[in-house]
């Protein structure tokens, strides 16, 4: 059997997981054997729309319980708060300031599961976090992106 892979990430965000499931596996579940039971009663199933778009949701919706399942069960929790407190690590925040004289950007890096760039939150697997990992406040980094390298200094870490 293949290696799992691990899906690395910090404390909340597997409780923000643990919380998808559960409305997941009651609520959205629930939902859905609603709508297949309404469909249903229209008749005919092999013209029925709303039937065959509620079976659609249902393979959706089991879908992504075991995919939450499967991130869950194969999380590995990262601790911030046991790397020094001016190193790079998953869960802590950063501000860097592009250089020469771009304006500064912070980001809090976390686990794949749990970006999101609007909020500031960018993936551990990202080339941005990859090339900040494991760095210093006050280390001036060049990161390679897909449009080109980068270079960026620290300015805080958090």
């Amino acid at each position: 059997m293949a290696d799992q892979k691990e899906f690395q990430m910090t404390a909340d965000g597997k409780k923000k997981l643990e919380a998808e499931l559960e409305e997941y596996k009651t609520t959205k579940r629930e939902e859905v054997i609603e709508r297949i039971k309404i469909a249903r009663s229209f008749g005919d199933l092999s013209e029925n729309s709303e039937y065959e778009s509620a079976k659609d949701e249902q393979a959706f919706v089991e879908g992504h319980i075991k995919e939450l399942e499967n991130m869950i069960r194969h999380a590995i929790v990262i601790d911030s708060e046991k790397v020094a407190a001016d190193e790079i690590s998953l869960g802590k925040t950063v501000t860097f300031q592009e250089l020469p004289d771009e304006e500064p950007e912070t980001y809090t890096i976390v686990g794949e599961a749990e970006a999101d760039p609007f909020e500031g939150k960018i993936s551990n697997e990202s080339p941005i976090a990859k090339g900040l990992l494991g760095r210093k406040l006050g280390e001036e980094v060049t990161i390679s992106t897909p449009g080109g390298d980068m270079t960026v200094k620290i300015l805080e870490v958090k």
